[in-house]
């Protein structure tokens, strides 16, 4: 009987060690691709989200991803886009990364006219993940620069798609979503140059992963409030980890967002993003920010995305490390 029991807490101690390293991967890692390493800068919008399975979705790459050769980049198997304005499509991109300053990125990089998350895409083979009426757009670019047309995946309000470890839902989001002339050229883009007007490219869309570990992730993208916030992100996804756009004016800002955090969304805990604006030094966020405005009026964890500073996030949308 005593060899049994010896037996039997052997074979539990070899479980433990087989079981234990896929436990501690089992969150999801999120990344910043900021504009200068450790710092939150008026241009940050990109994310990198990497399921416990190895999945990685790059967000809203805009500018401050240094193009499809910025060694930050890695592997990446879906490039999401929330809608079409430059700061979040990438007209332009870094020269290098951490080029310029915070306050003045070198953005001299054009990425015209296929833009930085095309250009990212036909590169690391990934697939474009978009709603609305965008998913056309991005398969005649693919096809244009040799990709595939089919690799531009829609993921229509309602429904969801799901690759590799991640399940992708759009959901609405309260903003203009105006595609500039010059991605068309030609004398269509001039043309409509001259006359004022943007291409229609439909709504533009936030955001739900939900990744392999459970952890639903709200992707703002650029929104006012919303009614969906509180019924279908909190309501239906049940979403513990929002990030969501702080930078007024264009956007919700610091107390709109944290309401929208405080009243509606409710996670466990908050990135914050597109602040447009200097938000830290030496990665402390600046006294009287907008940033530090949000932070004070938000009831939950804030995370700054600071460029280069991996967090961890567990099913519950707790921070367990990086923060």
């Amino acid at each position: 009987m005593k060899s049994k029991s010896v037996f039997a807490l052997a074979a539990i101690g070899c479980l433990i060690a087989v079981v234990s390293p896929a436990a501690l991967a089992a969150d999801v890692k999120v990344t910043p691709l900021g504009g200068q390493e450790g710092e939150f800068c008026p241009q940050d919008r990109a994310l990198i989200f990497e399921d416990p399975t190895g999945t990685r979705i790059l967000y809203d790459a805009g500018r401050t991803v240094a193009g499809a050769n910025d060694p930050r980049l890695g592997k990446i198997d879906i490039v999401l886009v929330t809608h079409m304005h430059g700061d979040h499509l990438g007209n332009a991109h870094n020269a290098a990364p951490n080029s310029g300053s915070c306050a003045a990125p070198d953005t001299s990089v054009s990425a015209m006219p296929n833009s930085n998350s095309v250009n990212i895409a036909l590169a690391k083979k990934a697939k474009i993940v978009t709603g609305s009426e965008m998913p056309p757009f991005f398969a005649n670019k693919l096809a244009a620069a040799g990709g595939e047309a089919r690799d531009s995946i829609l993921a229509r309000f309602g429904g969801s798609v799901k690759i590799g470890g991640v399940t992708i839902a759009t959901v609405p989001a309260s903003h203009s979503n105006g595609l500039d002339p010059a991605y068309f050229g030609g004398e269509l883009g001039k043309a409509m140059r001259e006359a004022g007007i943007a291409g229609y490219v439909g709504q533009a869309t936030g955001y739900v992963l939900t990744f392999s570990n459970g952890l639903a992730v709200y992707l703002s993208g650029d929104t006012g409030i919303t009614a969906e916030q509180e019924k279908v992100v909190r309501g239906h996804y049940k979403a513990r980890l929002a990030v969501i756009n702080i930078g007024d004016g264009f956007t919700t800002g610091p107390r709109e967002a944290a309401y929208v955090i405080n009243d509606l969304v409710k996670p466990a805990s908050v990135i914050a993003s597109h602040a447009n604006e200097v938000a830290t030094k030496d990665g402390k966020v600046i006294p009287g920010t907008k940033t530090d405005t949000f932070i004070k009026a938000t009831q939950v964890p804030v995370h700054l995305p600071l460029s280069g500073k991996t967090m961890s996030f567990d099913a519950a949308g707790k921070c367990v490390a990086g923060c």
